[in-house]
């Protein structure tokens, strides 16, 4: 659970910067397990930043952290020899509401993995994991999910939940998740990979193809589309309940509920915004679609030369082809 933001709007409005010198001046806030946590502000330049104290874990000299458009992760100096301190800066140029929410997120999930007994090493990872996933939230500009992307965020979700129904490793199935990572299909399983459409059109199927690559077998074999019809109903699962679900699900796993975190963090799914899905879906159809020759598509191989970039729709329910099972698509694609 995210800390409260009154932790650090308190410690940050209580310290002022100097124009005299370069430094830091540090508020103590409750740790992190081993992790000293403090509010910081710098001068000159006045910026607000998390000051995080490992006492014994190391980073190459040669590892990237993380930066966005509003903040940067920046090693400063440390209180001892053997310590590792890390400064998440808010940038003169970014949104002091969205760097705090980050603050908030990223400090309660160090929270949530203490309570497991994560080590040091661990904890540093949950860290950079999760400030990575803010980066790419902040990288797409978008806010929290809309209508339409309400819809594909649960579809996406319910077949996650169906691979690990299936018996798939949940490391294996949560690592596979790459479209909130921009990835070409949404799921990278096995030798191939998994688009899923999702609608609550009763009459066709529209589903919107975002590039010449989502669609092209021959990148990634065999390539399956799951094209999955909801419908609203009181006696469905607001999108909330699913994450729930598939959180109860990945417990005694804790890589995959890390990743798994990161991943929604990256779609801009947040829990304080739960209160706001209200529609409940249930599934009135699945189908599973390998795509092969007569699939309607347009790839690098089809269009005219000198074409670079479509985006296109399709109806689904004019696919003329064989409808497999999830089991099916899964040895198929040598996942299961």
């Amino acid at each position: 659970m995210a800390r409260p933001s009154e932790e650090f709007l308190l410690a940050w409005s209580s310290l002022t910067a100097s124009d005299q010198a370069y430094g830091w001046q540090i508020i103590a806030l409750p740790s992190a397990g081993p992790v000293e946590v403090g509010a910081g502000r710098r001068s000159p330049d006045d910026a607000e930043a998390v000051i995080l104290k490992f006492p014994s874990v190391r980073l190459s000299s040669g590892e990237r952290l993380p930066e966005g458009q509003g903040f940067a992760v920046e090693r400063t100096a440390p209180a001892g020899p053997d310590q590792l301190c890390l400064a998440l800066t808010r940038r003169t140029a970014g949104s002091m509401e969205l760097f705090t929410a980050m603050a908030c997120d990223v400090l309660g999930a160090l929270d949530e993995f203490v309570l497991t007994g994560a080590s040091e090493t661990r904890l540093l990872r949950v860290l950079l994991g999760r400030v990575g996933a803010w980066q790419e939230f902040m990288r797409k500009g978008s806010p929290m999910p809309g209508p339409e992307a309400e819809i594909g965020l649960t579809g996406e979700l319910l077949l996650l939940q169906a691979l690990l129904d299936a018996g798939l490793s949940p490391t294996a199935v949560v690592e596979a998740w790459v479209g909130p990572l921009d990835g070409v299909q949404d799921f990278q399983l096995g030798t191939g990979a998994i688009e899923v459409k999702s609608t609550l059109s009763t009459t066709g199927f529209p589903a919107r193809i975002g590039s010449l690559d989502q669609l092209d077998d021959s990148i990634r074999q065999p390539l399956f589309v799951v094209a999955m019809r909801l419908r609203q109903a009181d006696s469905g699962r607001r999108l909330p309940e699913v994450v729930a679900a598939i959180r109860d699900a990945l417990k005694d796993h804790p890589e995959a509920v890390r990743i798994f975190g990161d991943r929604l963090v990256a779609t801009g799914y947040f829990d304080t915004h739960a209160a706001e899905y209200v529609r409940q879906f249930i599934i009135l159809e699945v189908r599973v679609m390998m795509v092969q020759d007569g699939f309607p598509r347009l790839t690098f191989g089809t269009v005219p030369s000198g074409i670079t970039r479509a985006m296109y729709d399709i109806d689904l329910d004019k696919v003329v082809t064989n409808s497999t099972s999830i089991i099916d698509a899964l040895k198929r694609l040598e996942a299961l």
